[in-house]
């Protein structure tokens, strides 16, 4: 039976006991004004508290292990492996003797969720300075006791050495002493010194995740795996469309089952059984007394036609008729981005168990902090008896923000008393979890006799505003987001969120644009591109790909497209050859050239994996992922109807990192997705003249 770890009171005696004897180091000061100062999401302190302190927590135990606390999530994207590199390389001593705690609100600082590639560029420096700060006082212990400067000792491998003296100290041997407890509670000077980049020894090189082999054995408990003593699996009664109001349900046949329990608050219906198979006997029997009431709604047919007429203040008219009426050349296009699922490898999941009037649950979730503040006001709660713990878990996407999962099993357990597992089955992740919004985009922009853009009008309906706004100088430009009165479907953030839409239509219009002028499509943006670094990584990818040959060789089954962008302060640039079927419309990526820029390069094999990940996934709604929808319906429900990439659909793949050792790190677990469904499309004009202006891709059944 796989447990998971005792409830253990919020308490400093209780941290300790989990951790073991030794010196707790809880470090603020620079880095929480950095936090705030580059958008980091709330304040979060020692034991879930709310101090200023919201770096990094270091614990030196007796044995020399070297603690680490964050309220980061690792969902496969690699955040365990580089905070780890962050915190061994300021205290100078090798990754593996770092152990990281994560995402639990018990004991981990609130460092903000794990969304908008936000962990590089804020946690690790929250972390690198926390730890910087601890090995300066460490040292100044040391000296102190030595009767030396600073400057006459070294630090490695976990040790304070005086090399002259011959004498060495460790770091448990200092934490330790007497007068360390009162010299970690400083702040941390906003002079701190960080490791330059020119000697790093364990950041910029390929560190693997710590835990792998626990997760590759199935020694490692996702929350999916958790189980507490007495535990019952719950069951939630879904409604059979949007908007249907339950009217009256019989539970008896539920309750007349063995060890079943049934739970009905207002419109919220739920059993919870003693396995999962008696939990979902007993649901379907609740299910068939059930009536419902049931309003129209519109299908996903009248999706674009919706979303134009929801538009929150109408869609805005282009203000540069001046310009355009004076153009040689003038496009106007719309574009439409339908909604699709995050499909995570594992689906929602928690374990909520209740101790008294305290509340511990075990979800999988990108938010621990935020699913606390969900837990503390759906159960009425205090924060402070409010616990969410967050193992690793197999995947987000931007799609575990909320925690609906952690709050029905919390209900559950509330009511029946006792321990409860709930875990969402694929289809009602399918149909029940939120969506990448969908998309209306509408552009416009002129062109002179010369071919040089002199205005620009985009538009997005509903999606979002990243990347809405274009690199390329345009002459007069406006580029805004609208939202919607009433969206559709339920829907919230992904991977890149918005940006994917934008820059989808963006790259797309920029090939018309290429056309209308008769330029080459690189040519033309490059005439247009003066940031830097956008052009080092387009040049870089048509390069590699030989673009310049490439697009001299099509055919009616064969083409190329290239695109680019920039979102979260990194740069790509992608080049695709595609591959069509015309007898059945349809399209295979065949090969890939990618280049990608987001500053200094952390952890290089986790970086690559990032990207390649991206492309593959960004491939899915290019060519065939899409919600479909009738009478508040999802119609897609199951893999089997929802086609996400396999393993036959991954091109060659050919990726190159541009490492930027001078400029800071930015993140990049969005950005790589965002230039390779605008590329395939491009791609597909290249070899059909057939203009693409949805995703997915519809190409027409020819013979």
């Amino acid at each position: 039976m796989r447990t998971a770890g005792p409830m253990m009171e919020l308490s400093r005696r209780g941290f300790v006991q989990v951790l073991g004897a030794g010196l707790v180091i809880a470090v603020g000061g620079s880095a929480s004004a950095q936090e705030r100062g580059r958008g980091g999401r709330g304040g979060g302190g020692f034991m879930g508290g709310r101090p200023k302190n919201i770096a990094a927590r270091i614990h030196i135990g007796g044995d020399g292990t070297i603690t680490v606390m964050t309220g980061k999530v690792e969902a496969g994207q690699g955040a365990r492996a580089e905070l780890s590199q962050a915190a061994a390389e300021e205290l100078r001593v090798p990754a593996e003797r770092v152990q990281l705690i994560m995402a639990d609100t018990g004991l981990c600082p609130d460092d903000g969720m794990t969304a908008g590639s936000g962990t590089s560029p804020r946690t690790v420096p929250a972390v690198r300075q926390g730890c910087a700060a601890a090995r300066a006082l460490l040292v100044e212990l040391a000296c102190h006791t030595w009767g030396v400067e600073p400057n006459a000792v070294e630090v490695r491998d976990g040790k304070v050495i005086d090399a002259p003296g011959r004498r060495e100290v460790s770091y448990a041997d200092l934490a330790s002493a007497p007068e360390a407890a009162e010299a970690f509670k400083r702040e941390i000077p906003n002079n701190v010194e960080l490791v330059p980049v020119k000697e790093w020894k364990v950041l910029g090189t390929p560190v693997a995740r710590p835990n792998r082999r626990d997760v590759v054995t199935g020694a490692h408990h996702f929350p999916s795996d958790v189980m507490r003593p007495g535990m019952l699996y719950g069951k939630v009664l879904r409604a059979p469309s949007y908007g249907a109001k339950l009217v009256s349900v019989d539970l008896s046949a539920a309750k007349g089952m063995n060890g079943v329990r049934a739970v009905q608050d207002g419109q919220f219906v739920a059993v919870a059984g003693p396995n999962s198979f008696l939990a979902e006997q007993a649901i379907a029997a609740v299910a068939k007394t059930a009536k419902w009431e049931t309003t129209p709604q519109p299908s996903g047919k009248e999706l674009f036609d919706y979303l134009g007429k929801q538009a929150r203040g109408g869609v805005p008219k282009n203000p540069f008729a001046d310009v355009v009426a004076q153009a040689a050349k003038v496009l106007r296009q719309t574009y439409h981005v339908a909604y699709v699922q995050h499909a995570p490898l594992e689906p929602r999941a928690a374990v909520a168990e209740w101790d008294g009037g305290k509340l511990t649950v075990w979800t999988g979730t990108q938010n621990p902090f935020g699913v606390r503040g969900e837990l503390t006001r759906a159960l009425e709660a205090p924060a402070e008896n409010v616990r969410v713990i967050v193992p690793d878990f197999g995947g987000g996407f931007g799609g575990k923000h909320s925690g609906e999962a952690a709050v029905e099993a919390a209900r559950i357990a509330k009511a029946v008393g006792k321990p409860v597992h709930l875990r969402w089955t694929r289809e009602e992740e399918f149909t029940w979890a939120y969506f990448r919004p969908a998309a209306l985009i509408e552009a416009e922009a002129s062109l002179d006799q010369s071919g040089k853009l002199t205005s620009w009008h985009f538009v997005n309906v509903n999606s979002g505003p990243s990347a809405v706004e274009t690199p390329y100088n345009a002459g007069k430009a406006k580029s805004q987001y609208v939202s919607c009165n009433n969206p559709l479907l339920r829907h919230g953030s992904y991977r890149a969120l918005a940006s994917t839409a934008n820059t989808f239509a963006r790259e797309s219009f920029m090939d018309e644009l290429a056309a209308a002028a008769e330029k080459d499509p690189l040519e033309f943006r490059l005439a247009h591109l003066e940031n830097p670094r956008l052009r080092a990584v387009l040049e870089e990818a048509a390069k590699r790909f030989n673009w310049s040959e490439r697009v001299k060789k099509k055919s009616p089954t064969t083409g190329v497209g290239l695109a680019c962008g920039t979102e979260k302060g990194s740069f790509v640039a992608a080049c695709a050859e595609v591959e069509i079927d015309p007898r059945q419309g349809k399209v295979a990526v065949r090969r890939v050239s990618q280049v990608f820029d987001c500053g200094a390069v952390l952890n290089p094999d986790n970086l690559m994996s990032q990207v390649q990940g991206a492309i593959v996934m960004g491939i899915g709604p290019a060519l065939r992922e899409e919600i479909r929808f009738e009478d508040g319906k999802v119609l897609t429900d199951a893999f089997s109807n929802y086609l996400v990439p396999r393993v036959a659909d991954v091109p060659e793949l050919d990726v190159h990192l541009l490492d930027r050792p001078d400029v800071t790190p930015a993140g990049a677990g969005e950005t790589p997705i965002i230039a390779i469904a605008p590329a395939v499309a491009n791609g597909v004009f290249h070899a059909t003249g057939v203009r693409v202006r949805e995703m997915p891709i519809r190409l027409p059944k020819v013979g």
